[in-house]
């Protein structure tokens, strides 16, 4: 049985709430608390899930890029996502290292609290935000060698 939060809705039920209001296409994956969508920012396309671990009282949410960086650019890209991540606020880039998969987490625990609609917007706005912003960078230091520190500034600056 799922955890009931002050509106009286699971994690789940909450998430589902947020992104119908909103007017996002989106799936849940059979027989499991995730909810899938694609995402078209300004600077290109990718893959996004909703994690509800209603037991942990936790909201996950990733934007994947929809390809994997090549085993000979991942030292790069972990640098990339090293100096992009110094000082980010809400959220964090990973890859792993053993498939060359790159994503954006933001996540959120509400446990003792109610999580409202307004916490979930921030929780993914951020996060496609962030993704869009940095995307550009990551595919310069794939796909043009760009050095990870040059990448990172252009982006920021």
């Amino acid at each position: 049985m799922s955890p009931l939060f002050g509106s009286g809705r699971s994690i789940l039920d909450r998430t589902v709430e947020f992104f119908t209001k909103e007017g996002w296409k989106f799936e849940q994956l059979e027989g499991k608390p995730v909810i899938r969508m694609g995402f078209k920012g300004d600077n290109g396309s990718w893959l996004c899930f909703a994690q509800a671990k209603d037991d942990k009282h936790q909201l996950l949410f990733y934007s994947i890029l929809e390809s994997n960086v090549p085993e000979h650019k991942r030292h790069e890209v972990a640098e990339f996502v090293t100096r992009a991540n110094y000082g980010l606020q809400i959220g964090n880039f990973e890859m792993d290292f053993s498939d060359g998969e790159v994503r954006y987490k933001t996540s959120i625990d509400v446990e003792g609290g109610e999580l409202t609609l307004k916490m979930i917007r921030t929780l993914i706005y951020v996060n496609i935000l962030m993704m869009d912003r940095y995307l550009p960078g990551i595919m310069s230091v794939v796909h043009a060698g760009t050095a990870p520190a040059a990448a990172v500034a252009q982006v920021e600056k």
